[in-house]
């Protein structure tokens, strides 16, 4: 079987502030477009275009129940943005505990 690439990149996906929010609004809970559209000061087709990118990049997924359409959170591709991260951590880590030095030494 086939794995077509996704649209939009994990990165891409998460650039945009409205985004990282409704992955936050549904990391906990299964909602529909209605509920969600409720949580920002945007309209109806502009979170459902939100969705469509996260969805892309495999994100969020929905599911047609009834009339209406849930979404819900697929944490599994944000995996590859926490190994990325975990790379950098080292030079965070450096960075602080050099400022830690300066701050505690004594300058007097």
């Amino acid at each position: 079987m086939l794995v077509s690439p996704s649209k939009h990149d994990v990165f891409q996906a998460i650039a945009d502030p409205t985004r990282r929010k409704l992955l936050k609004l549904l990391a906990d809970k299964e909602m529909p477009i209605t509920a969600i559209t409720e949580y920002f000061p945007i309209t109806r087709t502009a979170v459902n275009k939100h969705l469509h990118v996260l969805s892309d990049a495999g994100l969020v997924s929905s599911q047609k129940v009834g009339r209406e359409t849930r979404y819900r959170l697929q944490p599994e591709p944000l995996v590859e943005l926490k190994q990325w991260l975990s790379f950098f951590e080292h030079y965070w880590d450096e960075k602080l505990s050099a400022l830690k030095d300066f701050v505690e030494t004594d300058n007097d």
